[in-house]
Formats: C-alpha cells, structure tokens, sequence
C-alpha cells in the first residue's frame, strides 16, 4: 500500500470514528454532511496546512455529539429537534430567566429564539437555521446562553431608544440588560487572567504557542525553526496549554468566580477575545523574539 494510500485510510478510519462518537446517524445526520461540519470546524481553527495529528486533536476537542445535534436540527431533522427539545427546551427557559431575572419576561425571550433556532426559510428556499453557526469548540448550553443574551441586549437597546431611562430603571430594565451584557462581553476578569498568565511564559513558550494557534504553523514547521523533533514540539503544546489553562482557571477563582464558571469561560476561542492575545504572544515578533532568546 503506499503512502497516500495509508494516509487516506487513516484519515476514513479516523472519520468513522468520530461519527460514531457523535451519534450523528441518531439525529438523522448522514456522513457526508458529518464530514461538512468537520471541515467547517477545521478551516475555522486550523488556517493553513496541518498534519493528521493536529486535525484529530481538534476533532478530539469538540463537543461533537452537541454539534452533530445542532448541525441536524439546522439542517431540518426531525428526529434532531426532538432531541433538542427534550435536552434544552427547560434549560433555555432557565438560561432566560438568569438573563432576565423576571420570569414572563424570560418565557418571552425563549419563545423567540426558537424560530431562530429551528431555521426560517431565506428568499430562495434555503433553510437558515441559527444553530448552523455552532461550531462545538465549547458547550452547546454555553453558547445558547451566549446567543439569549445577545438577542435580550438587542431587544434592551431597541426600547431603550423608546421608553425613557427612568421608566427601564422602575422595571429593573437596566439591571437586567447590565447582566446580559456581562454574560455576553468577555468578562473582564477573564481578560486579566489570560492577560497575566500569558504575560508570564517565557519568550520560546510564546513564539510556539503564538505560531501554532495564531499563525497556523504546523508541528513540523515550528520544529524545524527550534531544530526539535515534531514529537517534542507537540508534547510541549500540550504541557503549554495544560499548565496555561489551569494557571487562568486558578486566576479568575482568585478574582471570585467559581470553579465551573472558570472552566466555561475557557471555551471561549482566544481569537474572539477582546484581550489582544497576539500582541501579548507575540510582542516582537515570533521568530525574532525566538532567536533573541537563543542568542542569548
């Protein structure tokens, strides 16, 4: 068998797998639309080139039998809806109503995002289904709480233009909206945490970490620059991203915040922050600052 050979079968035998774990069969999810949402995920996380190892580390790290339930109601499975309803359709009333804090109010919230959710029909027939955009990186609870909190700060904004501040304050209107916000932003404690944790690795610690997860490097690449084997560099990204997140977790619960709170905000992908990841990464430049390090 030769080598693309092998390689094209690791990968199936890879694939299948995954489909597998994902029980994306039982939410009436065919394999090649399965293969679709990987891809999905693949280009959004891994720009560039990459080996087989980090396409299956990625693969590993989503919550993919969430996304294939997810992908599966957007695309109009019944069966998938179903699952949905009996798995989140308490717990998006209770997300709501922790937005909220006001039980009618958070009914109203719910019952709205479920057309959203459940896909409406664009101009030229397509279904279009808010759930399309998730992409299994961190919980699907945790991103409908992100996507209800959205949708009540958009509505908050909306009547705040028509109804004076005096009268949001009576109703509690402006607290309300206040706490969406702070579940919707990056929560600033997160920031200081990721901030300082980064702030504190050594020069070679983040020109690997800046070139593999912000520059698309491969493995391979990043090892010929240091004159390592592919294998050290990997065991050291993951050492990096172990030691990284459970320095930030141990951070924010300094700063208050509880233990499950810490780790659902470490969901989050580090390019959506608002803390300037790159720039603390990377404030020379990767190479330079590598190289200056060596030089040393």
């Amino acid at each position: 068998m030769t080598d693309s050979a092998q390689s094209a079968s690791a990968v199936e035998s890879v694939f299948h797998g995954l489909y597998r774990k994902s029980r994306a069969a039982d939410f009436g999810l065919g394999e090649p639309e399965f293969e679709k949402v990987l891809a999905e995920a693949a280009h959004k996380y891994l720009p560039g080139n990459n080996s087989l190892i980090e396409i299956a580390r990625l693969y590993d790290s989503l919550h993919l039998e969430e996304l294939a339930l997810a992908r599966a109601c957007a695309s109009g499975s019944g069966k998938a809806w179903k699952v949905f309803l009996a798995r989140y359709r308490a717990k998006l009333y209770e997300l709501a109503a922790t937005i909220t804090r006001d039980v009618g109010t958070a009914h109203e919230l719910a019952d709205s995002l479920y057309a959203d959710l459940y896909g409406v029909n664009s101009r030229d027939e397509h279904r279009v289904s808010k759930l399309a955009t998730y992409m299994g990186k961190g919980s699907l609870e945790g991103w409908l709480r992100t996507v209800l909190a959205q949708e009540f700060v958009n509505r908050y904004r909306a009547r705040k233009r028509l109804v004076s501040l005096e009268e949001q304050e009576e109703r509690g209107g402006q607290f309300a909206a206040a706490h969406a916000e702070a579940i919707l932003i990056a929560d600033v404690r997160v920031e200081r945490a990721t901030d300082q944790a980064l702030a504190a690795l050594a020069a070679e610690d983040r020109f690997v970490l800046a070139a593999y997860f912000l520059d698309g490097r491969t493995l391979a690449g990043i090892a010929r620059v240091m004159q390592v084997h592919e294998s050290t560099i990997s065991r050291k990204i993951e050492k990096l991203t172990r030691k990284l997140r459970k320095n930030i977790i141990d951070r924010l619960m300094k700063q208050g915040m509880d233990r499950r709170a810490a780790q659902e905000a470490m969901d989050v992908d580090v390019r959506d922050m608002a803390v300037d990841v790159r720039l603390r990464l990377a404030q020379e430049t990767p190479d330079a600052a590598f190289n200056n390090e060596k030089n040393g």
